[in-house]
This record gives C-alpha cells, structure tokens and sequence, in this order.
C-alpha cells in the first residue's frame, strides 16, 4: 500500500500532473480545453493563485503555479478545478464516461531555480515526446510562446533536438 504525503509550503510553487480516468482522451477539442480554462479562472477567483506555465494533452496536464504567500492549499484549488469542469462539462454533453478525472494528481514542489528550469522544460517538450507536435512552438495548448516572449527559450527550442532533462519522468 502505497502512502500519499503532500509537501505543502505557503506560497510555494508547484508542479502537477492531473490524468482523466482511463486516460480517456477529453482534451482534443478547443471547446473542452476552454471549458478547462473557464475552471482554471474561476477557481481562481476565488482561491488566487499563479499560473506560471501549462500544457494540455489529450489525456492530461503539467503545470506550475505559485501559491499567495500565507496558503498552502493546491489540493482544494485542484478539487475546485475538477468539479467545475466536470459540472459544465456534463451540462454540455450528456455521452460522456462515468468519471472524467483520476482521483488524485501527481505533485512536486520546486526547490530551486535549476528545479523550476527542470520543470518547465519537460512540461513544454511534453507534446514533443508524445508526438502530438514536431516542436513545441506548434502545440496550441501550452505556455510555451508566452515563455518565448519572455526570452526564457528561442522560438526554435526543442525543435531539433529533444532537450536533456535528467530524472524527469512524471507520467
């Protein structure tokens, strides 16, 4: 039996791994993918917190976020997050599987600067590796270009080479 423990830490930053039931493939549409967004601002309302990097596949996320500085509480965002998208999901379509998430997610707290770096590139290079793009820079669901305006990678990153991210396996 496996043990679950959380690291929380107040205004921590995050990375997460979230996976639909069955790896089923609900994110392969523009119009789930912005119901996904409309949860993401709408937990965000009310419950702040940043989001520093995503990428959406089909069957899965990555993404980093900042927690505010005195809150510790990722697990209640992320039950939010859900909720409101299945909700609005299910009043949309009504042939959809029995469960659209995974029960819990996968997380780690980023330690330092080079951990966050780490990071980030897997979550950009994800599409790469699952061979839903040749680059990252033509995933549409991603945080990648506003990384490249922000001068964090070239528009060309990951597109001739896959990048080496040493112990990075989170899926």
């Amino acid at each position: 039996m496996r043990i679950w423990r959380r690291h929380y830490e107040a205004g921590g930053t995050y990375f997460f791994t979230v996976v639909t039931a069955r790896r089923w493939p609900c994110f392969t549409t523009p119009w789930h993918v912005r119901l996904l967004g409309d949860a993401f601002r709408h937990t965000r309302a009310a419950h702040p917190f940043a989001s520093d990097a995503i990428v959406v596949l089909p069957d899965h996320l990555h993404c980093i976020w900042t927690l505010p500085p005195a809150d510790t509480d990722f697990s209640l965002r992320w039950q939010l997050i859900k909720k409101h998208f299945t909700a609005n999901l299910r009043a949309t379509d009504t042939r959809l599987p029995p469960r659209i998430w995974q029960p819990r997610f996968w997380e780690h707290r980023i330690r330092d600067d080079a951990d966050l770096g780490r990071h980030l590139d897997y979550l950009h290079y994800n599409p790469v590796k699952h061979g839903l793009a040749a680059a990252p820079g033509q995933w549409p669901y991603s945080t990648f270009i506003r990384h490249v305006r922000r001068g964090v990678y070239g528009p060309d990153w990951g597109a001739a080479a896959p990048p080496r991210i040493a112990g990075m396996d989170h899926e």
